[in-house]
Order: structure tokens, then C-alpha cells, then sequence
């Protein structure tokens, strides 16, 4: 199956970045990058990288094809000097890059914070390489604590103790709070809510729930399937009462709720029922270096040929800036059955 990966083309010229703040045509400021490191994976999850479509046949990007830790680098300092406040390392799995602490040492250059996402399969072996590197925090996928649902959802027979493995590790390290990440799909997993939260209560990391996702154009997304997070968080406090909480940061994708009896937090992600669009401060650099300003984008703006042609850091900064500028995305805002089968950039290929 082809990626999406057509570029923005005939777009005027950059115009010079002044050094003010800079906003989109909403207002919204640009705090967060996401880097997609390849578009491979060792999972199949159902709702990312279904086996019927990613199977053996699958054409990936050729190691040719992707940018190099020395371009993802310069360009992550270009972002840092436009106002990037946090970079996310994601994938496909982005573990199954080779030597990835050594971008990362490469990023905790700059004065940002450096996240990792990941499915946790290989997380324990890595977590030393990558906390002496200079990674702050991960966050781990798990999508049920039930044996025989997980390995239906990631269907790659890996099992959840491995996973937990990792969470252990990456917190024994330092790499915490650890997030751990669950996207419910109504008749699969959704039995786990609860039990997903009793298992992380207590523990210092925080249980989030993510509405199953319209991403790409091969998860055969329909509005049924999804679970609303007030029906999530309704779940959970019938047996633990729960109470909002503010936003760590603007732009925090995450809502908030504590448990009233102090024993910690967890956090909804709600793009399908309750759209953050307004406050988006999101950018997203593909693995063969193309700008994304939307996780639902159908089209990219071509950086590599930037890179490989020689252009300065001035003629990058100029052009990430005139992107964000004209950014006007609100797909969330505007989501309906017909637009959700719109074809789009897959998520293994952008990051989620």
C-alpha cells in the first residue's frame, strides 16, 4: 500500500522569520515536536499498523531514505530557537532504531525536555543506554492488562509483562512518572478501564485513556467503536472518585482527573468527543523528513530536499516558521463519518 507523502508544492517563497513569537492563523503557538524516527514497528496493533496492510509484503522507507541523527539533530535546533519547548522521539516503534541513544544524547544538547514513546518491548535492555543520554521521561502504549486482549491487539504474541518490565525499569531509572497509555476500542479492551487503573493507582505513574483514533486510512475507524473519556472517567469513579485537575502546561493534550483519596492521577485524551484543536501546539517531523502540522494531515512540506540542497539554518528556520504560520488545522473540530474516511498520513509514519 503507498504512504501518503505528498508535498505541499508552489507556496510562496519563506518569508524571514523576525524572531517574534510565533503563531498560527489561530493564534496558537508552537511548543512541541514530534520526531518520527522510522516507520517500523514490531507490533501490530489493530488500530495503528493492522497485519492485512503492514504484512510481509509492505514496502518501508529504505535506510537511504530517512534522516540521519545528524539531520534530525540540526533540525531539532532550528525548532528549539522558533520556540520548541519539548521534543517527543516516536515512531512506528522508535526502539527499533538502531543506536537511538545516540540521537538522544545528540537532542539533551539543547534546552528542552526529551521524551520517548514507545510500545515497551524493548525498553528494559535500552533504558540505562538511554537515561545516560539524557532521555527525561517515556511513555509506554499498553492497551490491556488481560493476556490473550493484548496479544489480540498488538498481534505480535508479545505478552504484558514484558511491557510492565520495561515500565518497571524505565522508573527505576528515573525516566518517570511513566504514562502508560491505553487506546480504548469499544468490544475489545474497554473491559480493562478499571482494571487498568487499579493496577497503576498508587504507583507514581499516571493511566491514561485515549478515544480510538481516526489516524491513517487502514484501522477501519467508525464513530461506534469509540468510547467517550466522560464515560471513562464515569467508569473509574464509581469505584474511586475522581476530581479535575488544571493543565500542567497550555496546549497539555492530556485532561486531567485525581483520584480524592490522594492516590494519584490519571489523564484522558479526548480528540474524537472533545476536541482540543484550539489549543494545539503540536508539530510533526516525519522519518523521511517531512513537516506535518495535524496528526489527520494528508500532505507534508518537504525539509529533507532543504537539508540535502544545502540550505542554511536561516533558509530552515524561514521555512519551518512560514509553515506554522500558515497552519489552520482543526480536524478534530469538523470530524464527521465522511471526512473520517478521508485518505490520510498513517500515524506509524508521522508518530501518534
Amino acid at each position: 500500500m503507498k504512504k501518503v507523502i505528498a508535498i505541499q508544492a508552489g507556496h510562496a517563497p519563506a518569508k524571514p522569520f523576525t524572531g517574534k513569537t510565533l503563531a498560527d492563523t489561530r493564534g496558537r503557538g508552537m511548543r512541541d515536536l514530534r520526531i518520527s524516527v522510522t516507520d517500523r514497528c514490531n507490533f501490530r496493533c489493530v488500530y495503528c499498523m493492522p497485519r492485512e496492510v503492514f504484512d510481509s509484503g509492505y514496502r518501508f522507507l529504505p535506510h537511504e531514505a530517512i534522516l540521519s541523527f545528524e539531520e534530525i539533530a540540526r533540525l531539532a535546533r532550528v525548532f528549539v530557537g522558533l520556540g520548541v519547548q519539548k521534543i517527543r522521539l516516536t515512531g512506528g516503534e522508535p526502539l527499533v532504531r538502531r543506536h537511538l541513544h545516540r540521537l538522544v544524547e545528540m537532542l539533551a544538547e539543547l534546552a528542552v525536555e526529551i521524551t520517548l514513546t514507545t510500545n515497551g518491548s524493548l525498553l528494559a535492555k535500552q533504558v540505562p543506554e538511554l537515561k545516560k543520554a539524557g532521555l527525561d521521561r517515556v511513555t509506554v502504549s499498553l492497551d490491556s492488562l488481560d493476556e490473550a486482549t493484548f496479544r489480540a491487539m498488538n498481534d505480535a504474541d508479545f505478552a504484558v509483562a514484558k511491557v510492565i518490565e520495561g515500565i518497571e525499569a524505565a522508573a527505576d531509572a528515573g525516566l518517570g512518572p511513566v504514562k502508560v497509555n491505553m487506546v480504548v476500542k469499544r468490544g475489545v479492551n474497554d473491559r480493562g478501564i478499571v482494571q487498568m487503573a487499579e493496577r497503576w493507582r498508587g504507583s507514581g505513574h499516571i493511566a491514561r485513556y485515549i478515544e480510538y483514533m481516526d489516524v491513517g486510512s487502514t484501522n477501519g475507524w467508525r464513530m461506534d467503536d469509540v468510547v467517550p473519556s466522560a464515560e471513562v472517567v464515569q467508569r473509574i469513579s464509581e469505584r474511586w472518585p475522581l476530581e479535575p485537575v488544571g493543565a500542567n502546561y497550555p496546549g497539555e493534550v492530556a485532561e486531567r482527573w485525581r483520584y480524592a483519596d490522594g492516590a494519584g492521577e490519571i489523564g484522558v485524551i479526548s480528540s474524537v468527543t472533545q476536541a482540543f484543536c484550539s489549543s494545539c501546539t503540536r508539530m510533526r517531523l516525519s522519518t523521511e523528513g517531512s513537516l506535518y502540522t495535524c496528526l489527520f494531515a494528508q500532505t507534508g512540506h518537504d525539509l529533507k530536499r532543504l537539508l540535502r540542497g544545502g540550505a542554511s539554518d536561516d533558509a530552515l528556520r524561514n521555512e519551518i516558521a512560514a509553515v506554522w504560520q500558515r497552519r489552520a488545522d482543526r480536524y478534530s473540530e469538523i470530524r464527521t463519518e465522511e471526512t473520517a474516511k478521508a485518505r490520510k498520513v498513517e500515524m506509524s509514519y508521522i508518530g501518534g
